[in-house]
């Protein structure tokens, strides 16, 4: 089996999306595809000289960082109000235009914060619990398939998009080691997926 090019569902969007800063469902669809088509450019290379799939060989945690990365530049590429957060690691990952000086911000409530995951549902740890907009793109990687030319590609099954409070997270315990992270409690998880943008459960 050849490295196969995966595709964006269009009746897998909502047929009713609430996105804010003029965001649209083709913006998503765009980004998801930038991503799938990077994947497949690289992967073709990569197998062309015998070493393994990227996404075989990148750890789970760095797969979701350059995941969200590349989302966030798309979507700011594609999006008419939206712009990438200039601030190193600042929040949130997209601005409004205009709203802050040269773009940027470490702690800003106008825009949208991007993470990925491969936690079915889009439950995802946050550096802290804060008033913001929160999306969260959920994608599955086959991992198991043998031999390693025949696996699927990588493919976002579910996207959400929804405005969320400090009162929707829980703090997580931190160990000597660790950092403070907080997580969207049951309710604010059901807030979240109420705003689903993409379901893709195939």
């Amino acid at each position: 089996m050849a490295i196969e090019r995966q595709k964006v569902f269009t009746d897998c969007f909502t047929p009713t999306p609430v996105l804010p800063y003029e965001l649209r469902l083709l913006d998503f669809e765009a980004a998801m595809q930038d991503v799938y088509d990077f994947f497949y450019d690289v992967n073709m290379h990569l197998t062309s000289k015998g070493l393994a799939r990227l996404e075989d060989f990148l750890r789970k945690a760095n797969l979701s960082g350059t995941l969200s990365d590349m989302l966030t530049a798309s979507l700011a590429k594609h999006s008419r109000t939206l712009v990438q957060n200039r601030f190193h690691n600042g929040h949130p990952d997209l601005v409004v235009q205009g709203v802050y000086p040269n773009d940027s911000v470490k702690s800003g409530e106008d825009g949208v914060e991007i993470k990925s995951t491969m936690k079915a549902g889009g439950a995802v740890d946050t550096h802290g619990a804060r008033k913001q907009w929160l999306c969260v793109f959920v994608y599955k990687v086959d991992s198991v398939t043998e031999p390693a030319i025949d696996r699927a590609a990588l493919k976002f099954t579910e996207v959400y998009l929804a405005e969320v409070v400090v009162e929707d997270f829980r703090k997580n315990a931190r160990g000597e080691l660790g950092t403070r992270t907080a997580t969207l409690h049951a309710e604010g998880v059901k807030k979240l997926r109420g705003g689903w943008v993409y379901l893709d459960k195939d």
